[in-house]
């Protein structure tokens, strides 16, 4: 099953071709989700650069693009009528209807455990870089948050087909390890070879001493 930002690329790609012919024919139809949902749920901005390119109105372009998906029977099933606002932007409302057969129809639908969503057709390599705690400090509950929100990630595109590979830098260089190495080293030089007396907990009061010395 496609997706649904797959399934209105694909009606606006044949109506674009069937608006403008072999100078529609490859165009973007640029379906994004809308920022704000008073614009609808996904709009296409693919008008503005139509226009630019064949020396027309932007609004004019979309008002085409609008006519010719009017003549699509699936575009009037899943869609609410479009409108176009400001430069040329199409606006686009599903049917709540439509969204709920969806819905109903997503455990009949190919593998059940995939809930009727394909691996992705190019798989790609994916970094995902979450967690990465400073060492230096002590971990908090953050740093939970952050690990749970990237590995959620990570598993929701491996989930997608792509491979993934996780990135957890663990900070455990640079200027702050510096400054605690020249304070130990001052202050304190038998930890820098028996650790036994040093806490991580004392790190961070370490560090803010080493801060504030000249």
């Amino acid at each position: 099953m496609k997706s649904i930002a797959g399934q209105l690329t694909s009606l606006f790609s044949e109506a674009i071709e069937r608006a403008f012919g072999d100078p529609g024919r490859g165009t973007d139809p640029m379906i994004r989700p809308s920022a704000d949902e008073k614009f609808g749920d996904y709009q296409s901005n693919a008008a503005m650069g139509l226009a630019k390119r064949l020396g027309a109105k932007p609004r004019e372009v979309a008002q085409k693009i609008v006519d010719a998906l009017a003549a699509e029977p699936q575009a009037a099933v899943m869609c609410q009528p479009f409108e176009i606002a400001g430069p040329g932007f199409i606006n686009i409302r599903l049917r709540p209807e439509w969204m709920a057969d969806v819905l109903n129809a997503v455990p009949a639908v190919g593998d059940r455990d995939r809930l009727g969503i394909d691996p992705a057709e190019t798989p790609q390599t994916v970094v995902v870089d979450y967690s990465s705690p400073n060492i230096a400090k002590q971990m908090h509950v953050g740093h939970l948050r952050s690990t749970i929100i990237g590995d959620t990630i990570a598993r929701i595109i491996e989930f997608e087909g792509h491979r993934v590979i996780r990135q957890n830098h663990v900070g455990d260089w640079g200027t702050q390890f510096g400054m605690l190495c020249a304070y130990l080293k001052e202050k304190m030089p038998q930890a820098l070879t028996d650790s036994a007396d040093v806490h991580l907990a004392d790190l961070e009061s370490f560090y803010k001493r080493a801060n504030a010395l000249d």
